[in-house]
């Protein structure tokens, strides 16, 4: 990670967090959005306006932070992101997440750490993060979360930060799971729905004891799956996909790398 210079600056301007690359993007990005898509967001008051917050979502489509972004955008906050250093190494693109203060993780390795440090760091100096649990695109069949890595509830717990839960359909309608191939008409909606804070006030002080954490990170899933019941107006299956005793790998095109 050393060689990525990971900004600290404490979040100003409006959209709070912003800066001249964050706006310079999202100027050419959602005006196209909302001719390209519909929206259909609910209980965008629970974002909060100013002070550390993490957003806690599922993953559907490589798409999503966009989505996501978006949202939280066009509702008074720039987020920030742990997202993996292969796309911070591409030409200009890398260049770009870094100006906007984006953060680089090294997925599977124990230089991940030292992203979660950065991210604290961030969450201290007032930030809005932008989490997701799970840790990849979702590899349940039916497209609903996985078990989750504890890393969102371990740094909510380490920093005493709320948790927002978001749930979001409609992503993987416009870019499927490992595929470049976009799908957009028929125009798709994006539907959102954003909840207000996770309780997470029974494993409060216990951020280094790795039961809590879990059943803190099953806790936020649980949360956000309700809500997405709630878009699909349906149930999840009654077992819950559990990466970590899956023979798919654990990050990248599993079905790919299936055949």
């Amino acid at each position: 990670m050393s060689e990525f210079k990971v900004s600290y600056e404490p979040p100003k301007g409006y959209p709070l967090g912003t800066n001249f690359a964050f706006k310079f993007w999202t100027s050419l990005i959602i005006p196209a959005f909302r001719v390209l898509m519909k929206r259909d967001w609910q209980g965008v008051e629970n974002i909060p306006k100013s002070g550390r917050a993490i957003v806690a979502s599922n993953h559907l489509s490589y798409g999503d932070v966009l989505v996501l972004t978006d949202m939280l955008y066009s509702n008074g906050r720039a987020p920030r992101y742990l997202g993996k250093s292969g796309i911070f190494k591409v030409p200009v693109v890398g260049r770009v997440l870094l100006a906007a203060g984006q953060i680089p993780v090294e997925r599977e390795t124990s230089d991940a750490r030292k992203a979660v440090d950065h991210a604290i760091i961030l969450l201290e100096k007032g930030h809005l993060l932008g989490v997701y649990p799970e840790g990849t695109l979702t590899r349940d069949e039916n497209l609903w979360p996985m078990v989750a890595k504890t890393g969102c509830a371990r740094l909510a717990l380490a920093t005493d930060t709320p948790v927002i839960p978001i749930a979001q359909w409609g992503s993987q309608e416009i870019l499927p799971r490992y595929t470049n191939r976009i799908h957009l008409f028929p125009r798709k909606t994006i539907r959102m729905r954003i909840g207000a804070p996770v309780d997470l006030s029974r494993w409060k002080g216990k951020g280094d004891d790795p039961k809590a954490l879990i059943e803190a990170t099953a806790e936020i899933m649980r949360v956000i799956t309700e809500m997405l019941e709630e878009i699909r107006s349906e149930k999840r299956t009654p077992v819950i996909f559990d990466p970590h005793t899956s023979d798919l790998p654990r990050t990248g095109n599993f079905k790919k790398k299936a055949k």
